[in-house]
């Protein structure tokens, strides 16, 4: 029908849109250093949400998640001949609460439409109904232009002008699945065009929870490589794993892994419709020569076609195999012979073991485990049996420390980072107010002297003032209250190497200074716009790292391997740069942070 000529339907292409909290779920290892900053003055603990991507719009509602996926159909979707409005669209929700949290995201950001743009259709809503209705606008009138569904609009509906359908939702059923597709693919009426839709060639699907690839579909269009599950980086982890002690000839941690990865293998859901269709690529791991002798082709074999399976493993204890992946990361990068990679590592290991309560019997049973790995000497000396030795006792424990540990000192030092830059000590009597207040005292002070005082009156006028000259106003207003120094007025307007003179000129309106703040982003965005293809994780990592210097004031090279920006690779700026854009990177950051 697609394919005829003319044809009966329309055809589609599809993006998908996955963020980092679907793939990796909400936790501390995935929450941004800005974003654990605020929990923290909310009085909430990081250690205690733990949440799985599955668990979106079910046990966790994140604001955050839903926003981005407004936005990005809002940059991407198909819309109106004039360029500026989404054509009509449907957004498919999981449930009416769901349903309202979108259009209210639709009606804060985008306020110039009057809560006109988007609107919630459901079946027990009786303004949906009849001439005039919601749905009837929908149809005929220029607004709404998107039609937010729980059910309602999924089957039936017949409105040929759609161009968009949004999957906020996993829809399991493949009869539905394709009946909710066929919302887009009428085609228009040529005798009958409305304005805001003149043609259609093509409608867009964003495809937001994965489905084409739970139904095992290729379609056509724009795909968002999104991150690895958990326990499919695991296993590439351990091949890596494998591959690297081949390469070294370490026999002993080579079969110790391959039979790991045998036993993982073994316990992939066989009632699973993935692992069905793959029986004949796992039917050649049932063969035991395969195994003798695990050549590159091999490798890649298991990269390629079994690796992907393990995306179908749900029943299992992530918080232990979270423990596991850290432990085997570590593993792999003390054979790389990485020791800034294992010490990052190693560090958050045994901060995880160290959070263990010994006041729970199961955890208890292990102290003696518990405190020796958090010495040095245990590490130094730490072999193949040791790890396997933290992965079978310490993992099953995890969860114990996730539900009751407390915040690290890491986040209590960004909270003390936080009062120091909202507050300001001066004068003799180390009085403190807002950095706000306290520039309002200065701003008044000045505005005041410049009346009488004849140096002030030469920097209004733009005259040149003498060294002496600057000595004597800056000592004049030391002595005055708010006690003005240039260390106050840098730390106050924001500003590291202004002079001032500078900051003078600036309060009296001769000059403009820009704050560090700005000066910051202002060189980001000129980086950003001399490289124009960086990847989307490049452009998370760069906004992390300008984030990191705004509040820091300062980096080094050390940092950026470290937390926070293992959070969007494990190797921080190592694995999302190549050397060469790192050495660029790294001379931005000297200049600013110098």
């Amino acid at each position: 029908a697609v394919n005829r000529v003319p044809p009966y339907l329309c055809n589609f292409q599809v993006m998908k849109i996955q963020t980092r909290f679907q793939m990796e779920g909400i936790s501390k290892r995935t929450i941004s250093l800005e974003d654990q900053k605020k929990l923290i003055l909310q009085g909430k603990d990081i250690e205690e949400i733990n949440f799985e991507g599955t668990q979106l719009e079910k046990q966790v509602i994140n604001k955050g998640t839903n926003t981005l996926i407004v936005r990005e159909f809002m940059e991407e979707c198909i819309k109106d001949g004039n360029g500026v409005l989404p054509g009509k669209t449907i957004f498919f929700c999981s449930s009416k609460a769901h349903a309202r949290r979108i259009e209210e995201i639709f009606d804060k950001l985008y306020p110039q439409y009057h809560g006109e743009l988007a609107k919630v259709l459901v079946s027990d809503d009786p303004r949906v109904y009849g001439k005039g209705g919601l749905l009837d606008q929908f149809t005929n009138n220029d607004m709404p232009r998107i039609a937010i569904s729980v059910d309602m609009l999924d089957t039936g509906i017949d409105v040929r002008e759609i161009v968009n359908l949004v999957f906020a939702k996993p829809v399991y059923s493949y009869t539905k699945f394709w009946q909710m597709i066929g919302r887009g693919t009428r085609l228009l009426e040529a005798s009958k065009p409305k304005p805001w839709c003149t043609e259609k060639d093509v409608f867009l699907i964003l495809d937001c929870w994965d489905n084409f690839e739970y139904f095992k579909l290729q379609p056509k269009g724009k795909e968002l490589k999104p991150q690895l599950p958990l326990p499919v980086r695991l296993v590439g982890l351990r091949l890596d794993k494998i591959d690297k002690a081949i390469a070294i000839n370490q026999i002993d941690i080579t079969e110790r892994e391959v039979a790991k990865l045998r036993w993982q293998i073994a316990t992939l859901p066989k009632d699973s419709v993935v692992i069905k269709d793959a029986a004949v690529a796992l039917a050649r791991l049932d063969e035991e020569n395969f195994w003798i002798n695990l050549t590159p082709q091999k490798l890649e074999f298991l990269r390629a076609e079994i690796k992907p399976l393990f995306r179908t493993v749900s029943e299992a204890d992530f918080k232990a195999m979270r423990f596991e992946r850290d432990v085997l990361e570590y593993s792999l990068a003390v054979l790389n012979e990485d020791r800034e990679q294992a010490d990052t590592l190693k560090d958050d290991i045994v901060e995880q073991i160290g959070e263990l309560p010994l006041s729970v019997s199961f955890v208890k049973q292990e102290e003696a485990l518990i405190r020796a790995a958090q010495a040095s000497h245990y590490w130094a000396t730490a072999d193949e049996e040791a790890f396997d030795e933290l992965v079978a006792k310490l993992g099953p424990l995890m969860k114990f420390r996730e539900q009751m540990a407390s915040p690290g000192p890491v986040h209590l030092d960004l909270t003390d980072i936080l009062h120091n830059k909202e507050r300001v000590e001066f004068g003799p009597q180390q009085e403190a107010v807002s950095i706000s207040r306290y520039r309002e005292m200065v701003e008044a002070l000045i505005t005041e002297l410049t009346e009488h005082n004849p140096v002030l009156q030469k920097i209004k006028s733009g005259e040149t003032v003498s060294a002496d000259e600057a000595n004597q106003l800056a000592e004049l207003l030391h002595e005055e209250h708010p006690h003005i120094t240039e260390d106050l007025l840098r730390q106050v307007y924001k500003n590291r190497k202004a002079r001032f003179i500078q900051f003078i000129r600036h309060i009296l309106g001769i000059e403009v200074l820009q704050s560090f703040p700005d000066e910051v982003s202002a060189a980001f965005d000129q980086f950003i716009r001399a490289h124009t293809t960086l990847s989307s994780r490049q452009m998370e990592f760069l906004n992390l790292l300008k984030n990191f210097i705004i509040e820091r004031e300062k980096v080094a090279r050390r940092d950026l391997i470290n937390a926070p920006f293992t959070v969007i690779h494990p190797q921080g700026i190592r694995g999302v740069f190549s050397p060469a854009e790192i050495n660029e990177i790294l001379l931005l950051t000297e200049r600013l942070a110098a």
